[in-house]
């Protein structure tokens, strides 16, 4: 009989050996074939399209690089990426239409480079260089927020736009249409003007070109925001405010962001759906 226990034990822990064995193996498999939809989705338009008619599976599929160029000469440098929502099953227009934008994009900045690519050479040779890309600044159930940027390496322009969705509703969401009325305008550049403010304060290198800051009046650029400013809303559901380099600070501030305290937008928002 003790034999027969043993026995039955041995046989046991080969079974448990042999499963856990299979799960690795098919683990292994999915983590290889997810691999391979990845660098395919990447590195193919052909392999993109084809993806993009097959059912979405939740939110597995969410924004994809769906076409790239490059170019890597000795001077010549270009990175260019053009992203690709997928999902909005629900509003196949606003998804066509968004993608269509970002291809558009990227397109027109690869032959704008050629073609000073080409001038360049004519005129006997120099630098040029091109970076453009994208960053899905927040993803939630709710939000898909994605930044496209441009940024030009041989001299100081670069531009960033911002798209933010909402994901349930599929909807592309606007500035205005967050907010009850126009008051929302004083009430964020009033919050941003004192956030600049406390950020000069801390440390002087901090530096805006608004009233209490710069000294002379032909400098004060920015006043208030635009009412369709740049935006997105982050993963907190806090609302940010986007600013271009040079738009209200010198180049050396880069691209500006603020993040804008809900308790004060509370009254005018339409809804605290999209931000607590």
């Amino acid at each position: 009989m003790k034999l027969k226990s043993f026995e039955r034990k041995r046989v046991n822990s080969m079974n448990k050996k042999s499963n856990f064995k299979r799960i690795r193996i098919a683990a292994a498999l999915i983590a290889a074939v997810a691999a391979i939809i990845i660098a395919g989705v990447n590195t193919s338009s052909v392999f993109a399209e084809a993806l993009s008619k097959v059912p979405v599976v939740g939110n597995i599929v969410k924004v994809i690089t769906f076409r790239e160029y490059t170019v890597n000469e000795d001077t010549y440098k270009a990175d260019i990426k053009a992203p690709a929502i997928k999902g909005l099953e629900n509003n196949k227009a606003l998804e066509n239409s968004l993608n269509e934008k970002y291809l558009k994009e990227a397109e027109e900045q690869y032959k704008a480079f050629m073609a000073d690519m080409e001038y360049i050479k004519e005129i006997g040779g120099g630098h040029a260089g091109i970076k453009s890309g994208y960053e899905v600044k927040t993803d939630t159930d709710k939000i898909l927020a994605i930044l496209r940027y441009n940024v030009s390496t041989s001299n100081s322009y670069s531009e960033t736009k911002y798209d933010t969705v909402d994901k349930q509703k599929q909807i592309l969401l606007t500035l205005p249409m967050l907010f009850k009325d126009d008051s929302y305008v004083k009430m964020i550049s009033d919050n941003v003007k004192k956030q600049m403010l406390e950020l000069n304060k801390a440390d002087s290198s901090n530096y805006y070109w608004i009233e209490g800051i710069e000294k002379d009046p032909k400098m004060i650029s920015f006043k208030e925001i635009a009412k369709d400013q740049s935006f997105y809303i982050n993963p907190q559901n806090k609302l940010v405010i986007c600013f271009e380099k040079y738009e209200v600070a010198p180049g050396a501030m880069g691209h500006l962001e603020f993040v804008i305290p809900t308790e004060i937008l509370s009254d005018s928002l339409v809804s605290n759906e999209y931000m607590k």
